[in-house]
């Protein structure tokens, strides 16, 4: 089907050094340009992320693993600065599209044209998220599930019996559904983690970047627990609260989860025993 336009349509994604709009930055953009009368235009740029005085951002590795992009890539590439008056004129006065966009493209678009103060106006555009068209239309309540897997309308929904033997059924469902289907992971391996076999259901189904059950806390490479929100994201905790003691005392008493507290305390008590047995090594030496 053609799109109905009265004015050009962009579509456009962005590739990040993180997922942080308030300080993460673009490193590469496309735009696809869909006009009236149909013709297309595209515009792939490659962006070297900058500070406020200029300065090139690092591209975090763990981001890099994701979209590919390293620091080398953009050395030579200008900054979003430079680019800024291209992608506006290239933008126009067109509508907008993407995936997930309204929450996270769109805004950080417009965060790096603040940045760089070109002028850049929302109020008179469409915004078109085609996740939210996805996720209305295509539901991800259970009630939903039982009717695409099992052909069958849950009755007495939100009810706990009526839920969890649906439940039950999804699953079996999904286990004669996806026999044999390959999954891509996000690292572009491909395997088959839809079997019958509880330990690798729980591997697919469990986030493992997670320390606490709400992804407060998340894992680095290293496996170290950082912090996944607020002003330390990206931190270890370690090195937060060597730095900033009054930082754990103040999660412990805000509310946060207890799975996330036990986590705090945990790596406290890991760090305040490790600074005893330095403390005993080091007299032991005297």
């Amino acid at each position: 089907m053609l799109l109905n336009l009265t004015r050009p349509l962009v579509f456009f994604d962005l590739e990040t050094t993180g997922v942080n709009v308030g300080s993460d930055h673009i490193v590469e953009i496309c735009l696809h340009k869909v006009n009236p009368d149909h013709t297309t235009e595209t515009l792939v740029l490659r962006v070297r992320p900058t500070d406020a005085m200029g300065r090139t951002v690092h591209i975090p590795e763990v981001t890099t693993a994701i979209h590919g992009i390293t620091d080398a890539d953009v050395a030579d590439k200008p900054s979003f600065r430079e680019l800024a008056p291209t992608i506006a004129e290239f933008i126009g006065d067109a509508d907008l599209a993407g995936y997930n966009s309204n929450k996270f493209d769109v805004p950080l678009l417009v965060e790096e044209f603040l940045r760089v103060g070109q002028p850049f106006d929302l109020k008179c555009r469409h915004l078109i998220d085609v996740q939210n068209i996805f996720h209305k239309m295509e539901q991800r309540t259970l009630k939903a599930a039982y009717r695409f897997y099992c052909d069958k309308e849950l009755e007495n929904a939100h009810s706990a019996d009526a839920d969890t033997l649906a439940t039950c059924e999804v699953l079996m469902a999904q286990l004669d559904r996806y026999q044999g289907a390959d999954y891509t992971a996000p690292d572009g391996s491909v395997y088959q983690p839809v079997v019958n076999d509880m330990e690798a259901l729980s591997r697919f189904t469990t986030n493992s970047q997670w320390a606490d059950l709400v992804g407060h806390i998340g894992y680095d490479k290293q496996h170290r627990e950082i912090f996944n929100f607020g002003k330390h994201k990206g931190k270890t905790l370690e090195e937060v609260f060597s730095i900033e003691p009054a930082y754990y005392d103040w999660m412990m008493k805000a509310d946060f989860p207890l799975s996330t507290k036990e986590v705090l305390a945990m790596v406290w008590k890991r760090m305040r025993d490790k600074k005893l047995n330095d403390l005993k090594l080091h007299f032991n030496n005297v």
